[in-house]
This record gives structure tokens, sequence and C-alpha cells, in this order.
């Protein structure tokens, strides 16, 4: 299966789904999809990386985590990403370590679509048998 992302509409929120052949592969789509949302994918230099690592109670909240590090990365330290590469650690996974490559945002080269405030737990959805899943996302 072909990794991919895409987005989905909801009431007051926006949803992002994601299909891919691994785990790993779900988490990596999805942290694209987050940032394609806020600008487009295709401006972003992948030219710095960063490391992040993140623990949670179950496959669900690791998810969000991840997804919530990645927002809080762009927040605080304008960070936008394109590139990821995460392995997941646990049987079922509980820690996931990502290097998530990109630049500093750039009024001047990145147009902004919308802000991502935050992850909702509301209708989350993550089979990481079948490799997809579905978040919606507080705009």
């Amino acid at each position: 299966m072909t990794a991919r992302h895409w987005s989905f509409g909801t009431t007051a929120d926006v949803g992002l789904g994601a299909a891919a052949s691994t785990p790993e592969g779900l988490f990596e789509e999805l942290g694209k999809g987050v940032f394609g949302l806020m600008t487009d994918l295709k401006g972003i230099r992948p030219s710095e990386h960063r490391d992040l690592t993140v623990e949670a109670a179950s496959p669900e909240s690791l998810l969000v985590a991840f997804l919530s590090e990645l927002i809080y990365l762009h927040d605080t330290e304008g960070w936008v990403f394109r590139r990821f590469e995460v392995r997941l650690e646990g049987r079922p996974p509980r820690r996931a370590v990502a290097r998530a490559w990109g630049e500093h945002w750039d009024d001047g080269r990145h147009s902004r679509k919308v802000s991502v405030k935050a992850v909702t737990l509301h209708r989350l959805e993550l089979d990481l048998v079948k490799g997809r899943a579905r978040v919606i996302l507080d705009i």
C-alpha cells in the first residue's frame, strides 16, 4: 500500500486521515498531514532536523502525544516539517522516537493555510493492523 494522507470535513474542526503499510508510516503520514494543512509541503525545505520522543499509555494516546508535540514545536519554536522517520516501541506501541526534517517558518516563503491548535480525542480511529487512522484537529 502506498502511504498517503487526506483531510475530511467536520462541523467546527478539520479531520485528518491517513493510510500506510506500517504503523510507523501512519504516524509519518499524519505528521505530514498536519503540516500540509498549515502550509504547502513543497515549500518546506527539509534542511534541518529535530529529534523527539513521546510516551503514552496506549497507541491512541501515543498518536495524540506525537502530533501534539509537533504542533507544540511549531507554536513555540516556529518549526514546519515535511519529512518524518518514526520508530514505535512496545507491543502495543507506547513510545515513539522520531526525527522530523524541515525548517523554521519563513513568512516570505511559507503561505499560511490554517492554524492547527490541537489534536482531539473526539472520533479518533487508529487501526495499526489495517494501516488506517483518523484524527480530528482543532483549528
